[in-house]
């Protein structure tokens, strides 16, 4: 099944009315396992959208996107690379949170979202960025790249350049920040995060431009 159904008729949908009726979204067993939708948040008129690849557990309990440990991430690295994060919009690929259980059954541990997972979720995605026509998106980790520029795409070959998203957009992707909390070592996140820091001024470059 395909969220296609659950999607407000054009010609006009707002954010709002895209909101509303994802929270009753069932078009995959997800919404089974997750608290709530967890659908995007920002600024209406953003010129950016950054998008992700599925809600963490802290964001399926706040119901809001990039708010646990790598949305913190996130924040000091727009920060650094001088985009105002007030100012873009933040969403995520899938908007339920996948997950299984740890072996003491007290953590929920992420759970990659599979292709039919992905597919049946697009139709949220690709209504966002109808209605919010931005300048760029920003892909970060390969789920939110691929979902949008195809299978074949690898953010570690192409990260940092821009393309073209018909019909009105362009997009850059780069990795996910959890990718970062994720690598070994102090030494090796600096330099990950210093690399995630570039890509972001490439965002800030384009807009400049």
């Amino acid at each position: 099944m395909s969220a296609a159904a659950f999607v407000p008729p054009s010609p006009s949908p707002s954010l709002t009315s895209l909101r509303t009726a994802a929270a009753g979204c069932t078009a995959c067993h997800l919404h089974e396992l997750g608290t709530q939708t967890v659908f995007g948040e920002g600024r209406a008129s953003a010129d950016v959208v950054l998008v992700g690849e599925q809600p963490g557990d802290v964001e399926d309990r706040e119901g809001r996107p990039f708010v646990g440990p790598a949305g913190h991430l996130l924040d000091r690295a727009l920060e650094a690379a001088g985009i105002d994060r007030s100012a873009v919009y933040v969403t995520n690929t899938v908007k339920h949170f996948k997950w299984t259980p740890s072996p003491s059954g007290k953590r929920r541990i992420h759970a990659k979202p599979d292709t039919r997972e992905v597919a049946a979720c697009k139709p949220w995605l690709e209504a966002e960025i109808a209605v919010l026509r931005p300048r760029l998106v920003v892909a970060l980790g390969a789920t939110a790249a691929q979902a949008l520029l195809g299978k074949s795409f690898k953010v570690t070959q192409h990260r940092g350049e821009v393309f073209d998203l018909p019909p009105a957009s362009r997009i850059t992707a780069t990795i996910h920040p959890s990718a970062i909390l994720r690598s070994p070592g102090a030494e090796s996140r600096a330099v990950e995060f210093d690399r995630l820091v570039d890509d972001l001024r490439v965002v800030a470059e384009e807009l400049s431009g």
